[in-house]
């Protein structure tokens, strides 16, 4: 119940009291009416208000099928902030209870097609880059990708004289093709990135890297975690030392950190902490990645610029390791860069204050990466077809997500 009494004019005073209660009440403030469902927790605090005393003598938190209301929210929001500060320590943890989607989630909705035939289109410069890790960012992997003009980010633990050995033996997978210059009207098409952590040793090693190959324009910043200050920073220092360079720097998953990178200097934003398959960063705080050349088609209809992929490029020929018989069958180890095998070869082991967020595991041999490079194409060919793009730029735009439970029949799995 609201008790109103008067006051002086220009004083202003509205005290709330609470009392436990277990029925339902009205409350009716400001000539609006609020229902409270059962409520379960006493509370007491006093705020300030414009105008006339106030009583309440109810409480103030109850559970609508939209969400949760307070005390300010059932009075006047705008002028109550004292209120709600006062009872925010006894609210509770907020969810967002948004649905999100994976990839295994969602199906493409077939478009009316002019296209005759799903071979017709030619793609040159495909943006799908090999993830830079150990077992996938490999010189071997760059040399196959850049055949097909797909793109490699060189893992960051290549010393200066395997780059200088690399480029000597491989420019081209460094230089720009006649065909692809006449083409574009400009040299863009570069097909490897150099890789680089966020310390200052990373720093210099980078640039004495680009200053020894002037031919690499694309630099990979990576770390697990792109949203310290101090990546910030560094992306700023790395922009300032190579203003023409194109920078790709990562990992973030939300549109203000995106945001805050280019700002800082980043022409490309890599998306996502934890995608990875043989990545756990996702039990400890989330995320989703490519499995299968599907998923590669729908990150482009959901709108990326470029997709990177680790796992599925993991265990072929140009991948970095030896291939292991187990049983009568082939593998390659394929291992996280947060995981124990990357933290014991590279730093000597997993910090105290840290925990591996990375996994290594045994990937069945799948011979040479031309096959999976194959299928991927393949697959961003049939998927442009089923949508009608005549292009994979215009896959985001011909792109509609329908919802499913179930994207295959498991009849013969």
């Amino acid at each position: 119940m609201i008790h109103r009494s008067s006051t002086p004019a220009g004083q202003q005073e509205f005290s709330a009291h609470t009392v436990l209660c277990c029925s339902a009440v009205a409350v009716c403030v400001a000539r609006r009416k609020h229902f409270l469902s059962p409520l379960l927790l006493p509370l007491h605090t006093e705020c300030k208000r414009d105008g006339p005393l106030y009583t309440i003598n109810t409480l103030f938190f109850c559970r609508f099928g939209f969400g949760a209301w307070s005390c300010g929210e059932l009075c006047a929001p705008s002028r109550l902030r004292s209120l709600s500060s006062a009872l925010r320590p006894f609210t509770m943890p907020r969810v967002d209870a948004d649905l999100k989607l994976d990839f295994k989630d969602v199906l493409f909705r077939p478009k009316r097609s002019s296209l005759k035939s799903r071979s017709e289109q030619t793609y040159i410069g495909i943006p799908v880059i090999a993830a830079n890790m150990d077992t996938t960012g490999t010189f071997e992997m760059a040399q196959v990708l850049s055949k097909h003009t797909l793109f490699t980010a060189i893992q960051k633990h290549y010393s200066l004289a395997e780059w200088k050995t690399f480029a000597a033996n491989h420019p081209e997978c460094l230089e720009v093709t006649l065909f692809l210059f006449l083409l574009h009207q400009h040299p863009f098409n570069y097909h490897v990135a150099a890789s680089s952590g966020s310390g200052s040793a990373d720093l210099e090693n980078l640039s004495s890297i680009l200053e020894a190959i002037p031919l690499i324009q694309y630099i990979c910043l990576d770390v697990a975690n792109g949203y310290s200050e101090h990546f910030v920073e560094f992306v700023k220092r790395v922009r300032e030392r190579f203003p023409k360079h194109t920078i790709m720097a990562g990992n973030v998953v939300t549109g203000e950190m995106v945001e805050e990178l280019i700002l800082s200097g980043a022409d490309i934003i890599k998306v996502g902490i934890g995608p990875g398959s043989v990545c756990t960063t996702r039990i400890k705080t989330g995320d989703g990645g490519c499995s299968c050349p599907g998923d590669v088609a729908k990150a482009f209809g959901a709108g990326a610029d470029f997709v990177m992929l680790g796992g599925m490029l993991a265990g072929h020929d140009q991948c970095a390791g030896e291939v292991i018989e187990k049983d009568g069958k082939k593998f390659k180890l394929f291992y996280g860069m947060s995981s124990d095998t990357a933290m014991k070869k590279y730093v000597g082991g997993v910090a105290e204050y840290r925990a591996s967020e990375g996994r290594t595991v045994q990937v069945a041999y799948k011979g040479d990466v031309e096959n999976t490079i194959r299928d991927i194409l393949g697959g961003l060919r049939s998927t442009c077809t089923y949508v009608g793009a005549a292009k994979l730029k215009e896959l985001s735009r011909r792109t509609t997500f329908i919802r499913v439970t179930q994207q295959s029949s498991q009849m013969f799995s």
